[in-house]
């Protein structure tokens, strides 16, 4: 046996050497931390400093020492985020996963983002591509400096490429991709539906909420009533069963921004809260960094959170101004229908006849070969790949393809004194149009759109695909700063955004609907913050995480008055379904059973309604949730008018309809969690923070996804948190007095699972905690020099 335990030491000392290797081959794709190190092109010292979760403070002489340091720093902790960014928007991932991925490369090579990053480059002003430049070198020496690869490259077995200046642009188009990302299926949807239902019920369909109203302007709209001619052939009968027959009540799940002046601040300070709602992965997508630096005003210093793979603050403060965004949801794309000739290669523009240009796009592809794909383009836009009416194509005229669409102007928020000069910059800055919401030291606030505006002329109908091809219907250029729409020192002292209709009248008009919300968020913002005279940085904190479900108020009322009925419950055993309803249905709680069943019942109701129409747009190659379309508000006015005219075919009565979605509902619940008393809102609605690898290394999901949990919030509440997307930051800070303020993020500032701070703001993002905006006590300390 001697022999056997001298094998089986071996095999043990084995094990032990490799754990041994792979974990020390780990450690030294750490970020440095502490001592110091040479940073290429620095013109002065720098000083890089963390607190115990990771939160950096970088000490410079300029702004280019503090971009190239900001570089360094995002590449050690974040690289590999920052490549899947990049490679994302410029339809690459191909070559670093492989053919798996070649289906999503082959629609975002549809945009040629690198061909556009390029040119948007080319146009910079002189200090943004400094700013750039500086940022780039400070990447691929932090790159550089690690002692071995980051560990996701190492699974993959491949090798990081070097950051160019384009990258950086990829990943601000990545936002694009992000926050503007129907891409001109919500317009072709929307153009199905209009030439499938008569002119009044398609107005119904598409009208904007009036029971959930919180424009900033105070601008109403009026509801439409339900028409009085029975319901179309396409909402009553199912011809095509509905594959995906998902509602959406916008077309963001959204965030929320909102502020009060002087008059209501503690102290007659002015206070921002901003908590920007994105899908949640691991890690976060957000690094927190406070930023010191002199010119020739004098010092500077802001804080807040940085985008990895971009130089500039997102939101945050320089002390005497406080910004944040969320997205505006407005149209900032048009489908327009082109007119080709008989072979397809040109188009009608103008009066004249053009051709259609011919990119060829070559798609590497890890471990086979190289794909063409093949992209038309106009001169309005590409050419998309939804099928059109014969001898026709759809384009996408979008923003984002523009110059104007792309610049690192933001950076000028950065140094804006004040509400006037930050609102002036907002219409020159090329990024993905955002509610700007800011306050001043001063106690002043304000609202506007930042980003390019396009100034539409001769368009009748910006909802569906239009023809362009007479000339009468184009963008003339860009508004300017005096044209778009602001709201400054609102004589309420109070503001708020939440993805809903901001505004009415012209302004509306120049802002479009991207596909609205509701506006019930909104308008429980907006209560909340009217509900007293004073809030401080905590009261705000408050209204964050606010998760009374007042949205589903009148859902409860109607399925306890009208459909829940004695004799219905009884015939159905439904007394312990009714219970949890009347029990716990009044706020998204975690251990909620009565929330979920509730809001089930919703969405069943609401996709029974809506089933045809779903189906009629799956056979065309659409979906239900592409289109602009509110389905609440229609739907609620449906069941409310109960005719029998109007009901969907396979229903005799509404209260059919009704009770079914309580059966259907309850039964898909009981068949997921077994129990009712299992199906709580937080088994249903669980964070859901996994790395980009862990799927496909199953085995290491518990070392590399955050920590997970039942959440509260849901969509239509301030504290939005729905099924793998919710609030990717909270901030609240009041400039001046940025020592008083708030900011966590999920996760934690590192990429790296063996990094300190990997997980470092979690537990408290999900406890609904505060964190001191500022970075706490310097626990690591790091000096780079020339």
């Amino acid at each position: 046996m001697t022999w056997l335990k001298r094998i089986l030491g071996g095999l043990v000392l084995l094990v032990a050497v490799l754990a041994l290797a792979i974990w020390l081959t780990l450690r030294g794709s750490l970020a440095q931390l502490d001592g110091e190190r040479v940073l290429p092109a620095l013109s002065a010292p720098v000083e890089a400093q963390r607190d115990a979760r990771g939160y950096l403070t970088i000490t410079a002489e300029n702004r280019l020492d503090v971009a190239r340091t900001l570089g360094f720093v995002h590449a050690q902790e974040r690289f590999f985020q920052m490549d899947l960014m990049r490679r994302n928007a410029a339809g690459e991932l191909s070559a670093l996963v492989g053919a798996k991925a070649l289906p999503l490369d082959q629609s975002r090579r549809t945009h040629r983002f690198r061909h556009r990053a390029e040119l948007a480059i080319a146009g910079l002003a002189a200090d943004e591509r400094a700013l750039l430049e500086a940022y780039v070198s400070g990447v691929n020496a932090g790159l550089g400096a690690l002692g071995a690869r980051p560990p996701e490259y190492l699974l993959l077995r491949q090798q990081p490429q070097p950051w160019v200046a384009a990258d950086t642009v990829l990943v601000a188009y990545g936002m694009y991709l992000d926050l503007q990302g129907a891409q001109g299926r919500d317009d072709i949807a929307t153009g199905l539906l209009h030439d499938a239902v008569p002119a009044d019920w398609y107005a119904f369909l598409t009208q904007h909420s009036a029971d959930w109203q919180a424009a900033l302007d105070d601008s109403r709209v009026t509801a439409l009533p339900l028409p009085e001619s029975p319901l179309p052939d396409a909402l009553r009968a199912t011809r095509t069963a509905c594959r995906d027959c998902s509602l959406r009540d916008a077309r963001d799940i959204g965030s929320n921004n909102f502020a009060v002046s002087a008059a209501h601040g503690s102290e007659k300070r002015a206070i921002v809260a901003d908590d920007m709602h994105l899908g949640l992965r691991s890690p976060g997508t957000w690094f927190k960094a406070r930023m010191r630096w002199k010119d020739a005003a004098g010092s500077r210093d802001v804080a807040g959170v940085t985008l990895p793979g971009a130089p500039l603050l997102v939101v945050g403060s320089n002390g005497r101004v406080a910004w944040g965004f969320t997205n505006t949801t407005s149209d900032w794309a048009d489908v327009v229908r082109l007119k080709l000739n008989a072979a397809g290669t040109h188009y009608q523009a103008g009066g004249t006849e053009k051709p259609l240009q011919r990119v060829v796009e070559r798609i590497e592809v890890a471990g086979a070969a190289a794909v063409d794909h093949v992209v038309l383009e106009s001169e309005w836009g590409p050419v998309l790949p939804q099928k059109a009416p014969a001898g026709q194509a759809y384009v996408l005229r979008w923003v984002a393809h523009d110059r104007e669409g792309m610049n690192l102007r933001l950076m000028h928020m950065e140094t804006a004194a004040d509400v006037d000069e930050a609102v002036q910059l907002a219409a020159g800055a090329g990024m993905p149009a955002q509610n700007l919401v800011v306050a001043d030291a001063g106690g002043r606030i304000a609202w506007t759109v930042i980003g390019a505006m396009p100034r539409r002329v001769g368009e009748e109908d910006m909802d569906r695909p239009q023809d362009w091809s007479d000339g009468r219907a184009r963008w003339q250029g860009y508004l300017t700063a005096a044209e778009q729409p602001r709201v400054v020192d609102p004589a309420d002292g109070r503001l708020w955004t939440a993805n809903a209709r901001m505004v009415g009248g012209a302004a509306l008009k120049l802002l479009g609907n991207g596909g609205y919300d509701v506006g019930a968020r909104g308008q429980q913002i907006r209560d909340a913050l009217q509900a007293q005279d004073r809030f401080d940085e905590a009261g705000l904190h408050a209204i964050q995480l606010d998760h009374r479900a007042l949205f589903l108020k009148r859902w409860r009322q109607l399925l306890l008055t009208q459909v829940l009925t004695p004799e219905f419950v009884a015939a159905n055993g439904l007394a312990d379904y009714r219970a949890e309803v009347e029990k716990s249905a009044e706020a998204a709680r975690p251990d909620a059973v009565g929330y979920l069943l509730l809001r089930s019942f919703r969405m069943q109701a609401l996709k029974s309604i809506f089933a045809p129409l779903s189906g009629l747009l799956e056979a065309q190659g659409a979906k239900l949730s592409d289109l602009k379309m509110v389905p609440e508000t229609p739907g609620w006015a449906l069941i409310q008018a109960a005719r029998p005219d109007t009901l969907p075919a396979g229903f005799k009565t509404w209260s059919e309809l009704l009770q079914r979605a309580v059966l259907d509902s309850r039964k898909e619940l009981l068949d997921k969690y077994g129990s009712l008393a299992a199906a709580t809102w937080g088994a249903d609605n669980a964070t859901s923070m996994r790395h980009p690898l862990s799927a496909a290394v199953p085995v290491l999901g518990a070392w590399l996804d955050q920590a997970s949990q039942g959440m509260s919030g849901d969509s239509h509440m301030p504290r939005v948190h729905n099924h793998g997307h919710g609030q990717s930051e909270r901030m609240v800070v009041a400039p001046g007095h940025e020592e008083r303020g708030i900011l966590v993020i999920p996760g934690g500032q590192s990429g790296h699972p063996l990094s300190p701070f990997y997980r470092g703001d979690h537990a408290a993002w999900l406890a609904g905690e505060p964190l001191p905006f500022l970075p706490a006590e310097t626990k690591y300390r790091l000096a780079l020099r020339p």
